[in-house]
């Protein structure tokens, strides 16, 4: 098994192996850890100023924040993941 890249939007990726969660950033507990990651220079905002659909938690603690929805990056996992099958 290889690195295996999912892309979330505007030509960015995130490995695969260390994502812990995609999360709509809706909530007040998400929005509480994307501000804490913000001022602990955690935070990689790959929206390109467009609006944050996902939040990517990794499990090194960054959280990554993504202008594609959370089902359209589980998909490209879930289709990545069958792909490394074959």
């Amino acid at each position: 098994m290889g690195l295996q890249l999912i892309n979330i939007g505007f030509g960015n990726v995130v490995s695969a192996n260390r994502i812990v969660s995609i999360v709509s950033p809706e909530s007040a507990p998400i929005k509480r850890i994307v501000q804490i990651a913000r001022d602990n220079n955690y935070l990689i905002d790959a929206t390109y100023g467009r609006r944050t659909r996902a939040v990517i938690i990794t499990d090194s603690s960054y959280i990554v924040l993504s202008a594609v929805q959370p089902e359209t990056v589980g998909q490209r996992m879930i289709h990545q993941d069958e792909l490394s099958d074959d």
